[in-house]
C-alpha cells in the first residue's frame, strides 16, 4: 500500500490546527471501516484474554468503535491524536459502548506518546494491537514503528490501514471536483492553512520492511460507496485539502459550484466511489533490521 502524498519535508505538522473545527463533520461524513477489515482485526485478537488496543491518529475513534462491537472482551483502549476536538468527539462516540472496557485519551503526536497506563483497577499492560487508520502518512513513520516495537506486547500486531481519499480517487466526478478545488486554491494539494503536499517518497511497505515489524501480510477489501452531493460537501469540510478556512470568504461560492457539479454527475441523485481498503497487518519478524 503506497502512502498518500506526504507533507513538505521539514515542515512541522500543525497539530490540531489542520483539522480544527472539523470533528463533527469528520464523525458524520468520513466512511467507517469495512466489515471484512474489522473481522480481520478482531481475528488478530481472538486468542488473547482481555486484549488492549492502541489506536494512533484516532480521529473521532472509528477504529475503537468498530472493535468494541467486534471484540466483546476488549479490555482497554488508548486513543492518541493531536487534536483535542477530535478526542472530545471520540469520547462522545465511545463512552456509550465501552461497557467494562477502559479508555484513555492522549493528546500527543503518535511519535512521542507514552506507553499504555494502567486502567481503572487493572494492571498496566502492553498493547496487543496497534492501529493507524488513514493517519500513518501524517506521522514520523520510522519513529512511530520504533516506538511501537518498544511498547507492544511480544506477540502483538500492527495494522496500517487506508483507502486514499476523494482527492486521490479516479472517477469522472472526483476528477471534476478536484479541478474545482484547484481552481479556488491552486494546483497544489493543500494540507491545512500553511501546508502543501508533494509527491510520495516511499511506501508503507518500505517503512515496515525497515522496521522490526517486517513480517507483513497485505489484505485488500474492495468497497463500493454511494454518496449524495450533500454528503460529499460534508466530507470535504472534514479534510485538510478543502477545509472551509482555506477558502475564506469564497467558501460559500465554492460549495455552490461544487454542489452544482456533483448534481450534474450524479445518477438518480447518487455518486459512486469504487475504493479498495487495504490493511497491512505486520508482526515482528524473526530477524528485525
Amino acid at each position: 500500500m503506497t502512502s498518500p502524498d506526504d507533507r513538505v519535508p521539514g515542515r512541522p505538522i500543525e497539530g490540531g490546527a489542520i483539522f480544527a473545527g472539523t470533528a463533527d463533520d469528520y464523525a458524520r461524513y468520513r466512511p467507517g471501516l469495512p466489515g471484512a477489515a474489522v473481522r480481520l482485526l478482531a481475528e488478530s485478537l481472538r486468542e488473547r484474554p482481555a486484549p488492549a488496543l492502541l489506536d494512533l491518529g484516532t480521529g473521532t475513534g472509528q477504529v475503537p468503535l468498530a472493535l468494541l462491537q467486534a471484540v466483546p472482551g476488549l479490555a482497554h483502549v488508548e486513543a492518541v491524536d493531536v487534536s483535542q476536538q477530535m478526542l472530545d468527539q471520540a469520547q462522545a462516540e465511545l463512552a456509550p459502548v465501552l461497557g467494562r472496557c477502559t479508555l484513555h485519551l492522549v493528546l500527543a503526536p503518535a511519535a512521542t506518546h507514552a506507553s499504555l497506563p494502567a486502567g481503572r483497577g487493572a494492571a498496566s499492560r502492553a498493547p496487543d494491537l496497534i492501529t493507524c487508520c488513514r493517519s500513518f502518512h501524517w506521522m514520523n513513520r520510522p519513529t512511530v514503528l520504533a516506538r511501537a516495537d518498544r511498547v507492544a506486547a511480544p506477540d502483538a500486531a500492527v495494522a496500517i490501514m487506508g483507502d486514499g481519499s476523494l482527492w486521490t480517487h479516479h472517477a469522472d466526478w472526483t476528477r471534476a471536483l478536484r479541478e474545482l478545488v484547484q481552481h479556488f486554491l491552486g494546483a497544489d494539494r493543500r494540507a491545512g492553512a500553511r501546508g502543501t503536499y508533494r509527491g510520495p517518497h516511499g511506501s508503507f511497505e518500505d517503512d515496515l520492511a525497515a522496521s522490526a515489524w517486517n513480517e507483513v501480510t497485505e489484505h485488500r477489501f474492495p468497497v463500493t460507496r454511494t454518496w449524495t452531493p450533500e454528503d460529499v460537501l460534508g466530507y470535504l469540510r472534514s479534510t485538510s485539502f478543502a477545509h472551509p478556512q482555506l477558502f475564506g470568504e469564497r467558501h460559500a461560492a465554492f460549495e455552490d459550484q461544487a454542489l452544482g457539479l456533483l448534481h450534474a454527475h450524479a445518477v438518480d441523485g447518487v455518486l459512486v466511489e469504487e475504493a479498495v481498503f487495504t490493511v497491512l497487518l505486520a508482526r515482528r519478524g524473526g530477524g528485525a533490521p
